[in-house]
């Protein structure tokens, strides 16, 4: 395929940065949204003298538990090299060491990234702990189908967690390192974090709570209009 003029090459330029961004913001939402349901069952149990079986639940284990926490603690640890540099203006060797830490840097790049890698196990031991889960779940009387309650179940969840969160964090740190990547094609820095990072994951997840609120609302809404026409309906009768 050539291209007949500037003109076209910039149309497709264009096309190629918008298809880019849908992409990055479609991965962004499976990212926020990605989650591996464990299914629960519960004891039969005895109400008013008739055996009540309870209906199925399931344990979401987000794919990103940590959001962009990862991101945030990766960063301030980025800015160490840099911050000590500045201490040291005459010094060369600090001066080579700075370069290497440069945003658009390869450098950066794979230090950034394996940084938000352990950032993100590291949170999610914090805000997730499977021990408390199975216990709370064996005093209620659940299980998780063939799996021995107590420690057994705590392994169980904290294997499958282990496993979910590489591919969500390893995912994390592509989104978290892409604007830095189209950079070094001319884009601006400014314009080039729409492609990625902090700002986007943040505006996605905003927006998918707003989207989550405004449909609660207009279940609720809909559920009192239906309740108050069957009212309606009674009274005439």
């Amino acid at each position: 395929m050539t291209i007949k003029s500037p003109k076209d090459f910039w149309a497709g330029l264009m096309f190629m940065a918008f298809g880019l961004f849908f992409v990055v913001v479609a991965a962004s939402i499976l990212l926020t949204l990605g989650t591996r349901r464990i299914p629960i069952q519960y004891g039969k149990r005895i109400v008013g003298g008739n055996v009540v079986a309870q209906s199925a639940q399931y344990i979401p284990l987000r794919v990103n538990t940590a959001g962009v926490m990862p991101i945030i603690f990766a960063q301030s640890i980025m800015f160490i090299p840099q911050t000590i540099a500045t201490f040291f203006p005459e010094s060369e060797f600090m001066q080579s060491i700075t370069g290497y830490f440069q945003y658009t840097s390869f450098t950066y790049s794979f230090f950034y990234s394996v940084m938000i890698v352990f950032f993100t196990y590291f949170y999610t031991a914090i805000a997730f702990n499977p021990k408390d889960v199975s216990e709370n779940m064996q005093k209620q009387g659940g299980f998780i189908p063939g799996i021995r309650p107590g420690k057994h179940t705590a392994d169980f969840i904290d294997n499958i967690l282990t496993k979910i969160t590489l591919p969500g964090s390893i995912f994390l740190a592509i989104i978290a390192i892409l604007p830095a990547f189209v950079s070094r094609f001319g884009v601006t820095p400014t314009f080039a974090q729409f492609f990625g990072g902090t700002s986007l994951l943040i505006m996605v997840g905003v927006a998918l709570d707003t989207l989550q609120q405004v449909e609660s609302h207009l279940l609720m809404r809909h559920y009192d209009g239906f309740m108050k026409s069957g009212k309606m309906k009674g009274r005439l009768r």
